[in-house]
């Protein structure tokens, strides 16, 4: 985004203003806990009305700062003000000529606001909720039937398959589609946080490492010049985090279910329903969404050819794909999947905010990320992964892989991509540390919150955002040592 700001330290934001960023995090995880606000808070209206409000707040930092340019006029070629084309260009602060070459700037005020809103609302935050939206509507029409019994090893069952499933149709397809069917499956049993908690973890983000269409950050990559298919050599982290995932959630479900009381494994026994599938030509639709977002970026040539999609096209196939299903449904279906739009309007909510608010840290790391001295994947896997943690994976990721395509580390094979090459072991740093990460916090990655949040619809307690990150620093974080030692050293 702030390619000029980022050449120019004296453009930096100072630190403090990554407040209204952390009052937001603050916000999440402070104001359902406490008395006063936490009926307060279950309105996504109140949330969307505090994430605003730091929005704002932002917002008002860049229209009083600009750029520091002298306030003088500058025109076009054109004779327009050169902040009006700059408006129209795009990103805040992006560099353009004026008739006499010297480069200009959008100025204080009204232009460098719309600028940042046209990044951080229009390229960042509408393709990244309408792809959103658009897997959780369409999943939300796929009904997986059945009440089958609640046993550890099938309860692992279940993770397993939404790991193998989540890089075919996304991280949040898979969860949607096994998320209701997860929690119908346990709802005899009065333990199962910690199997939500463990379907986020594999679900919702390791799983999606295989293919770009897994996760929003692989994606990124994609678009940057990855090879599709170049995931796929990501294998072995995934299958090493997943696999000891899997064995430490049937270690813990096994000393759970232990302890469930005899009437609730009764109940669990007698009442059961054969598996079935049913709503299944949403399927068709979602892959119709996958096909859009993996060849409708106006930003490159369709495959095979040399046309370029126009603008928002790729956001319009998606909605029709949306269409589709809902025309195609049964509205009977959604009915019994317990469908409604309250857990993608709080992701929705919250991340217009979150979007608009971490456009100061971002454009920081932009800005002081050659000061910062990452140069070994071990670095990278934990710079991209603590920050995706709380920055959201995809922005991180960006950041990220702009900063190793920077490097050029003697020794290590590089990889070609759009504009340059890549350290292919940086790369796979970046890509492990954005989508392993992302599950460390509720807002690491979209998918997160929205299951948190069908799994308190349908009753289960859910720990608060700091006791979510009490499991995920328990377990997470030392599995991510482990992955260290093994795959980046060095």
């Amino acid at each position: 985004m702030f390619a000029v700001l980022a050449r120019q330290p004296n453009y930096a934001p100072h630190l403090l203003w990554v407040w209204p960023f952390a009052a937001i995090l603050l916000a999440i995880a402070i104001l359902p806990l406490w008395r006063r606000t936490h009926h307060w808070w279950e309105s996504n209206r109140h949330k969307l009305l505090v994430a605003l409000v730091l929005a704002a707040s932002t917002l008002l930092y860049y229209g009083l700062r600009g750029t520091g340019l002298p306030q003088r006029e500058a025109h076009g070629a054109g004779g327009e003000p050169a902040g009006a084309a700059l408006i129209e260009a795009g990103p805040a602060l992006r560099e353009t000529h004026t008739d006499a070459g010297a480069p200009q700037r959008t100025a204080p005020g009204l232009p460098t606001v719309r600028a940042v809103l046209r990044h951080a609302v229009i390229d960042e935050y509408l393709p990244f909720i309408t792809l959103l939206f658009s897997l959780y509507v369409i999943a939300g029409g796929i009904v997986v039937r059945g009440d089958v019994r609640a046993t550890p090893v099938i309860n692992t069952g279940i993770l397993a398959a939404g790991g193998l499933l989540a890089s075919l149709i996304g991280t949040t397809g898979a969860a949607m589609v096994l998320i209701r069917f997860l929690l119908r499956t346990n709802q005899e049993r009065t333990r199962k946080a910690h199997t939500v908690i463990f379907f986020i973890f594999i679900v919702a983000n390791v799983g999606g490492c295989l293919l770009p269409i897994g996760d929003p950050p692989l994606f990124l990559g994609y678009l940057r010049g990855v090879d599709f298919f170049w995931t796929l050599g990501l294998w072995r982290e995934w299958a090493f985090v997943l696999g000891s995932l899997l064995i430490l959630y049937l270690l813990w479900d096994t000393w759970a279910y232990q302890r469930e009381p005899e009437a609730a494994l009764q109940q669990d026994e007698t009442e059961r329903e054969p598996l079935h599938v049913a709503g299944l030509v949403n399927l068709l639709w979602l892959l119709g969404v996958v096909l859009a977002v993996a060849t409708l970026d106006p930003g490159k040539a369709f495959p095979g050819t040399t046309w370029h999609a126009p603008p928002y096209l790729r956001e319009g196939v998606q909605l029709a794909m949306v269409a589709l299903s809902l025309l195609t449904t049964r509205q009977a279906l959604r009915a019994e999947n317990q469908f409604n739009y309250v857990a993608i309007g709080e992701v929705a909510c919250l991340f217009i905010g979150i979007f608009i608010t971490m456009q100061v840290p971002i454009e920081l790391l932009r800005a002081k990320g050659p000061e910062l001295g990452l140069a070994q994947p071990w670095q990278f896997f934990w710079a991209s992964g603590a920050l995706s943690s709380f920055l959201d994976n995809a922005p991180t990721y960006a950041v990220c892989f702009a900063a190793a395509s920077t490097l050029a580390p003697p020794g290590m094979e590089l990889l070609p991509v759009a504009g340059g090459m890549i350290p292919v072991a940086l790369l796979a740093a970046v890509s492990c540390g954005s989508v392993f990460m992302g599950a460390n916090t509720y807002i690491g990655n979209g998918p997160n919150f929205m299951v948190k949040a069908i799994a308190e619809q349908s009753g289960v307690k859910m720990p608060s955002f700091f006791g979510y990150m009490l499991y995920s620093g328990l377990i997470l974080i030392p599995l991510f040592v482990l992955v260290t030692l093994v795959f980046f050293r060095g």
